[in-house]
């Protein structure tokens, strides 16, 4: 296989496109254990019946392992946003009717969201012993659930089609837990770049689902401090203002 057409790259993995198909080729450094997890991850969300890219093998390809699955067509969600802003109200509900939908579904073989978010707040270095302690009382005490959560719902993961069906890509982070907390997250993730557009997102949620925003916002100093082992040092910076919020009126 000769892959020529890259269309994304990371410290992680450089995606090829290849026919009808991509490859996402993994980088040396990435074990075959964590590439193997990934595969089952999305396989599990694939039975769902979510429409995403079906996967069709795992591989090696020049000693590198290797994740083919089929193309989405289109463009992001984030970039139909941005050439479409008279729109924004139809995209956040139509994107939120997708994530409630995921919500309702089950995947018992996922691992447990609490424990992901868990072990990255122990691993967090940048804050003393005292806040990791608040934040992981916080954590346990938070209501257990076991919904289908994608862990990265944002709009650059979702691809509107040809047909305006959303696609949606990298489930790697895909746990079963709460729903509040992957709105916490996605939350975050819009308020880096818009305030305004946040709040009114998770008004959305709130409204839709009859969801206290209180609760949502419990959420928020976990998932911060659980994002921040991923951020660049500005998302860092933003994300750490999040962690220091106690609680919320």
């Amino acid at each position: 296989m000769e892959l020529r057409d890259l269309i994304f790259s990371d410290e992680r993995v450089d995606i090829y496109r290849f026919g009808d198909k991509t490859v996402r080729l993994f980088k040396e450094s990435v074990r075959k254990s964590s590439v193997l997890h990934i595969a089952l991850t999305h396989s599990c969300v694939e039975e769902t019946g979510i429409k995403i890219p079906t996967l069709h093998e795992v591989t090696v390809i020049n000693g590198r392992w290797a994740i083919v699955m089929d193309c989405a067509d289109g463009e992001t969600l984030e970039e139909e946003m941005a050439e479409h802003p008279e729109k924004i109200d139809q995209y956040l509900d139509d994107m939120l009717d997708l994530q409630i939908e995921i919500h309702s579904k089950s995947v018992p073989k996922l691992s447990k969201l609490k424990d992901a978010l868990s072990r990255r707040i122990n691993e967090l270095d940048c804050i003393d012993d005292v806040k990791r302690y608040e934040l992981l009382t916080r954590l346990e005490s938070m209501p257990k659930h076991t919904k289908l959560c994608h862990g990265n719902f944002i709009p650059s993961n979702i691809i509107v089609g040809p047909d305006g069906d959303f696609v949606v890509l990298n489930w790697a982070k895909a746990r079963q837990g709460n729903a509040s907390a992957d709105v916490a997250h996605t939350y975050l993730m819009f308020a880096m770049k818009d305030q305004a557009l946040a709040d009114r997102y998770l008004d959305l949620f709130c409204e839709k689902t009859h969801t206290s925003k209180k609760y949502v916002q419990d959420w928020l100093p976990i998932v911060a401090a659980a994002r921040m082992i991923d951020g660049a040092d500005e998302e860092k910076e933003f994300l750490s203002r999040w962690i220091d919020i106690a609680s919320y009126e």
